[in-house]
C-alpha cells in the first residue's frame, strides 16, 4: 500500500505534525505502507512565513506550493490512499480535496485544530480574507475516515461524518526519558511552544513576577527567542529539533497557560504532555484536553486565577519531594496511554478500514 501524505510543514519542524502522525511512520513502513511527503510550505517558505514583510517572497513561495498540489493530483494515481493534515492549501474553497474525492481517492483527514474558526497569523493578517474556514466540513464530508484529537473536535467532525477515530498527540518513551539531575542549581520554571502561543506565557505576567521575587529560580522559554516581559531576566530560545529533548529535561516545572476561548478546545494538550515525557510536573490551565489526562494533584496541577498558580509553582518550589512524586506519575500517564507504543496499532487500524473499504467498494461517496 501506498499514501500519500499532504501537509501544510515540511518534515520534522511543526509539532502538529511531529508528534502525530510523522513518529508513526516507522510503524507504518514495517507494515509493508509506503510513504511519500508533500508539504505545501517549502523550508525556505517557512524561514519567513511569520516575519512581516517580505510580500513578494511569499507570494512566490504560494505560487511554488499551488503548483506542487497541481503535482500531487496527477501523480495520485499511484497512491492508495491520501492522507491530509488540516488543508490541501491555504486559501479559497476545498477545489483539491473534490478533485481527490471525484478521483475516488480515499482521504484520511487529520485535524488538530479548530481551523473552522477565522484565524491568521499576526504577521500575515493581510491575507485572512483569502481563507475559507466554512471549508472544513466540506472536507470532514469528502473523506473516508477522520482523526481528532480531542472530544471537542470529534462531537464537530461527528456532524458531517459518522467515520471518527480520536488519537491524541503522543510522545515518543525511547526519545522522551526523565533525565537525573544532581543536588543544587536553581529550579527551572520553564514554557515550551512556539512564537505563535508565547502570547499565552504572557497571561502568566504577573504570577512569573511574583515567583521570581520570592524564589531564586530561573525562568527559560523555549521556541521564541524574542519573547520578554519586562522586569524579568528570562533565558529565550529558538526551537531546535537537535536541542529538544535537552531544553526539556532543563525544566523543573511546566507551564501550560490557556486563554479561555473555544480555540483552545480544539487542541490536544500537547505541549503538557511533553513535559509529563520527560518526568516535568506540568501546571495547567483547567481546560480543554488536560481534563482527560491530568488528575489534579497527582500527575500535574490544575489551575485557573493567578493566586491558583501561585500557590501551585509555589508547592512545587518548596518541595522537591512532590516534584519527583508527581513527575514520575507524569511519565506513568504518558507510558500507559499517551506514548507512540500504545498509539501505534490505533493509526494501523484507521488505514487498514480505510483499505478494507475500498476493496469492497463502499468508500465514502456523496
Amino acid at each position: 500500500m501506498k499514501i500519500l501524505f499532504i501537509v501544510p510543514y515540511p518534515k520534522d519542524v511543526a509539532p502538529s505534525q511531529r508528534l502525530k502522525f510523522e513518529q508513526y511512520f516507522t510503524h507504518f513502513k514495517a507494515n509493508g505502507i509506503e510513504i511519500e511527503f508533500s508539504p505545501f510550505i517549502s523550508t525556505a517558505f517557512r524561514k519567513i512565513l511569520y516575519e512581516r514583510g517580505h510580500y513578494l517572497k511569499k507570494c512566490w513561495y504560494v505560487i511554488q506550493g499551488y503548483a506542487r498540489r497541481v503535482k500531487d493530483i496527477f501523480r495520485s494515481r499511484h497512491f492508495d490512499i491520501i492522507y491530509l493534515h488540516l488543508e490541501v492549501a491555504p486559501f479559497g474553497p476545498p477545489v483539491f480535496e473534490q478533485i481527490f474525492h471525484m478521483m475516488k481517492k480515499p482521504i484520511v483527514y487529520d485535524i488538530d485544530d479548530v481551523i473552522y474558526l477565522p484565524h491568521s497569523s499576526d504577521a500575515n493578517k493581510s491575507t485572512q480574507f483569502l481563507k475559507c474556514a466554512g471549508k472544513i466540513p466540506e472536507i470532514i464530508r469528502l473523506s473516508s475516515h477522520v482523526i481528532v484529537v480531542t472530544d471537542y473536535l470529534a462531537e464537530f467532525a461527528r456532524r458531517f461524518n459518522a467515520n471518527i477515530t480520536c488519537i491524541p498527540p503522543t510522545v515518543d518513551t525511547d526519545k522522551y526519558f526523565i533525565k537525573n539531575k544532581g543536588p543544587g542549581g536553581k529550579i527551572c520554571v520553564g514554557w515550551s511552544g512556539s512564537h505563535s502561543t508565547s502570547k499565552y506565557l504572557l497571561l502568566l505576567k504577573d504570577v512569573l513576577k511574583n515567583i521570581a521575587g520570592r524564589y531564586d529560580v530561573r525562568i527559560k522559554v523555549i521556541g521564541d527567542k524574542n519573547f520578554r516581559i519586562e522586569g524579568l531576566d528570562i533565558e529565550a530560545k529558538d526551537w531546535s529539533m537537535d536541542a529538544e529533548v535537552e531544553d526539556l529535561q532543563d525544566i523543573d516545572i511546566g507551564l501550560y497557560p490557556l486563554p479561555k476561548d473555544e480555540w483552545v478546545m480544539g487542541k490536544g494538550g500537547l505541549k503538557a504532555l511533553q513535559y509529563m515525557g520527560i518526568g516535568i510536573p506540568p501546571v495547567c490551565t483547567r481546560i480543554g484536553a488536560v481534563l482527560r489526562f491530568i488528575k489534579d494533584g497527582e500527575n500535574g496541577f490544575l489551575a485557573e486565577s493567578d493566586e491558583e498558580w501561585m500557590d501551585k509553582i509555589t508547592k512545587l518550589i518548596e518541595n522537591p519531594g512532590l516534584r519527583k512524586r508527581m513527575g514520575f506519575a507524569a511519565r506513568n500517564t504518558i507510558e500507559e496511554n499517551y506514548s507512540v507504543k500504545v498509539n501505534a496499532p490505533r493509526y494501523l487500524e484507521v488505514i487498514k478500514k480505510v483499505q478494507l473499504l475500498t476493496k469492497s467498494g463502499k468508500m465514502r461517496l456523496h
